[in-house]
Order: C-alpha cells, then sequence, then structure tokens
C-alpha cells in the first residue's frame, strides 16, 4: 500500500462504526478510565496488522485498561529527552534548550511510532517498544524516503485536523455541539493514527 491509499483508508476507517467512534471519544474524557482508550489504540494497531478492517469490540476492558498502562510507560520512555530539554528552557534563558526541545521530539517521534508497533507486534511487550534494532530494520525495509514521507504527511495532518477540532471545539464550547466535536473529533485522531502507523509497520 502506497502513502497516499495509506492515508485515505486512515482517514475513512473512523467513519466505520460512529458508534465505536463516540464511546471511544467518551472513554478518553474521564480519567483513569482513558486508559482503556489508550488500550483501544493498541487494539486497532493489532486487528490492522492481523488484515482487519473493521474497528475491534472493547471486549476484555481489564486487558484494554492494562495495555493503556503499558502505553502510558512507553510514551513517559520517548519522552523523557525531550521532557528534560523542555524544563531546562523553562530554567535557564535564551531559546537553545527550547530549540533542542523541538527537535528531539520531532526525532523521537519518528521512532516512537514504530516502537509502538513493534510492542504490540510482540504482544504488547514494553521492551520490545525500544529494541532499536529491530526498530530501525523495520524502517529500512520499509524504506527511508518513504517512511519520511509517510511521517511528514501524518504530522501535517494530525496538525491540521488537530487544530481545527480545537477551533471549532473551542469556539462552540458554551454549546452542546462544541463538546461533541472535541470528543468525536480526538477519537477520530487516535484511530486515524493507529490504523496508519500499523498500515506502515505491515508495508
Amino acid at each position: 500500500m502506497n502513502i497516499i491509499e495509506n492515508i485515505i483508508n486512515s482517514l475513512q476507517f473512523p467513519f466505520k462504526n460512529w458508534v465505536k467512534m463516540i464511546i471511544l471519544g467518551i472513554i478518553l474524557v474521564i480519567p483513569i478510565v482513558n486508559f482503556i482508550g489508550l488500550g483501544y489504540y493498541l487494539r486497532i494497531i493489532k486487528t490492522t496488522l492481523m488484515g482487519l478492517d473493521d474497528l475491534p469490540d472493547f471486549e476484555d476492558i481489564v486487558k484494554l485498561f492494562i495495555d493503556g498502562v503499558k502505553l502510558l510507560i512507553v510514551s513517559i520512555i520517548y519522552t523523557i529527552i525531550p521532557l528534560i530539554f523542555y524544563i531546562f528552557s523553562f530554567v535557564f534563558p535564551g531559546r537553545i534548550f527550547l530549540i533542542m526541545a523541538i527537535i528531539s521530539t520531532l526525532i523521537i517521534s519518528i521512532f516512537a511510532y514504530m516502537g509502538v508497533v513493534n510492542m504490540v507486534y510482540h504482544d504488547i511487550g514494553i521492551i520490545a517498544a525500544v529494541r532499536y534494532h529491530e526498530i530501525l530494520g523495520k524502517i529500512r525495509v520499509i524504506g527511508w524516503i518513504k517512511y519520511m514521507l509517510w511521517w511528514i504527511a501524518l504530522i501535517l495532518i494530525i496538525i491540521f485536523v488537530g487544530s481545527t477540532i480545537s477551533i471549532a471545539g473551542g469556539i462552540l464550547v458554551y454549546f452542546i455541539l462544541g463538546f461533541w466535536i472535541l470528543l468525536v473529533g480526538y477519537s477520530y485522531l487516535l484511530i486515524f493514527q493507529a490504523r496508519s502507523i500499523a498500515l506502515t509497520f505491515a508495508n
């Protein structure tokens, strides 16, 4: 599947089941319970790797919750270095640390996406998410140029769609519609990302 097919498929995928997208949105806005949403993110990746073309069910909630906690741990591991630079940018004057924070965030995200899918590929094993030799090997198989073009497209879409959702939801925040735009919008983005990175890994 080429990059354009990947993006189009992933953009359309959340609409395959509006009910599940709304349920996920509700889960994501509830503290602690939102770990189930993170686990569901991994389940979408898993079912996509299995070749399935439908949104998975929310069965086995306990497993979804545990998997969500694992994803949080992996996310913390990947954000430690950028976070340190961001902290330094507030403590020390000048922009050097802020620039380093932004650059490190972008570089790490290049590997983090494939790290998360590698984690799912190895039965949600946390260590698999940071086995960089496997991650680099997978990117080489995909092709660095193709992978980077996909990554740039993904980031731009996330920024554009995320900004649109935030602006629309913010404008209508005092109306019921604003709440639903935010709720469904961020659920949509999560499903889109999970589908796209899984399709890229499976390429």
